[in-house]
């Protein structure tokens, strides 16, 4: 599957704006849902990426079509560590470890803001390192005779 890498950035830009409320008011219930925003297209597929819908429908139309695309993996992957840091900043938080869910929520907004404004997402790279080392890993063993 390919994705429009602008959804991607306009889902980033409105993932930094809840990760900022997040960190102004320590709202627990709101870094739930966005790791439920997270955890959708992790789980089921960037099609049920609650943001990218917002995209599609709303503002690809006034856009017209990418230039070009990119591979579903690696963002699907990237909305799967944006879960994994929403999931431990709301756990810090719910239990009174303020400092977790802060450090948790600040980490992700990098992450969201790297993308957002620079159209670099940090989880994607990733992705795709683990890739260049896994397949070198196994490309370099050597075969049974």
């Amino acid at each position: 599957m390919q994705v429009d890498p602008r959804g991607q950035r306009f889902a980033a830009a409105v993932t930094s704006v809840v990760l900022i409320a997040v960190l102004v008011n320590g709202n627990p219930v709101l870094l739930a849902a966005q790791a439920l925003v997270f955890a959708l297209p992790t789980i089921f597929g960037l099609r049920f990426a609650p943001y990218g819908l917002v995209f599609r429908l709303l503002v690809r139309p006034r856009l017209g079509p990418p230039a070009e695309t990119e591979d579903a993996r690696p963002p699907r992957f990237a909305q799967g560590v944006g879960l994994v840091f929403a999931l431990t900043g709301t756990v810090g938080y719910a239990l009174g470890i303020s400092w977790l869910g802060t450090l948790a929520t600040a980490l992700a907004l990098g992450a969201a803001f790297l993308n957002a404004a620079f159209g670099f997402c940090l989880g994607c790279e990733t992705y795709l390192l683990i890739r260049r080392i896994t397949t070198k890993n196994h490309s370099n063993r050597e075969v049974p005779a």
